[in-house]
């Protein structure tokens, strides 16, 4: 889900028109879309970013435009679009961007380092090793998610599948396992911590773990940014207050993480994406 209704226009121009008066005075450097995921669609977004859109606006002399996605399927198709001119974007939206649309990584994200991608079936099930998973029905996350999506479908790679229902989100992933829709569903271990207890008296365990570390996600900056004007926007961005940078969560002195395998994870899940939609699904 996107933001499709009559509320859009007032977040936007709230977002976006709180730097008309700094634009008075100083050069218009151009409009910039700051892309986020926002799974709740909640809009305390805009108070998250409020004061560092302003900060941006003011040192970039550019109109800053907020625009959030509700889902990873909604940020592939901004990101094919070339719409984004910053993403704060989590490891498989990050992957595809730069593997596929050339985007720039920046700075990192504030995360987990360790995390890790689970497959997890209800604590009573029989099954107990991650090929007796043929011919069964799964949940995974959608397009995008590295932990719910990518990571879950290269390790299934050979197996053959009856079914696979797209949760919106890793609670309802685990929820469709729960109500005995899905035998297994691919989370991170930290989604299962956070939601896990909520489905009392319904106890899950993992099945299989990947021994991968799943890399931070980071913020991004567009092909369709002018190379000095991404130079500029980097400086700035590093140049911010720690708590401003800490608010949107991003780390101004951060190593970039390395995307290779990550990558190399997508391009193989990429090659059999097409198989996906039709059943049984065959994963090879």
């Amino acid at each position: 889900m996107f933001l499709r209704f009559p509320r859009r226009l007032f977040l936007f121009h709230l977002l976006g028109f709180t730097f008309a008066s700094c634009q008075s005075t100083r050069k218009f450097e151009g409009a910039l879309t700051v892309g986020v995921i926002n799974y709740g669609g909640g809009e305390q977004i805009i108070n998250q970013y409020a004061k560092f859109n302003s900060y941006l606006g003011e040192k970039t002399n550019a109109y800053i435009q907020l625009e959030p996605a509700f889902n990873e399927n909604r940020a592939v198709e901004r990101l094919e679009a070339r719409a984004w001119s910053l993403v704060f974007a989590p490891p498989g939206i990050a992957a595809i961007a730069i593997a596929r649309y050339q985007y720039v990584p920046l700075f990192p994200l504030i995360g987990i380092s360790n995390l890790r991608s689970i497959f997890v079936v209800r604590k009573d099930s029989p099954i107990t090793e991650l090929k007796q998973l043929q011919g069964q029905t799964v949940a995974l996350g959608q397009l995008g998610s590295a932990t719910g999506y990518y990571f879950p479908l290269y390790n299934l790679y050979g197996i053959t599948l009856a079914d696979i229902l797209f949760a919106p989100t890793p609670k309802a992933a685990l929820e469709l396992v729960a109500q005995g829709k899905a035998i297994a569903c691919a989370v991170s271990e930290a989604e299962l911590s956070l939601h896990g207890s909520q489905f009392s008296p319904t106890e899950f365990r993992i099945l299989f773990k990947d021994p991968h570390y799943v890399p931070l996600g980071v913020v991004l900056i567009g092909p369709n940014v002018e190379r000095n004007r991404q130079e500029s926007i980097r400086k700035v961005m590093s140049d911010s207050p720690s708590g401003l940078a800490q608010e949107v969560g991003y780390v101004t002195n951060g190593q970039v993480p390395d995307y290779k395998y990550m990558i190399s994870v997508v391009d193989r899940v990429n090659s059999i994406s097409s198989k996906l939609q039709k059943k049984p699904i065959q994963l090879f």
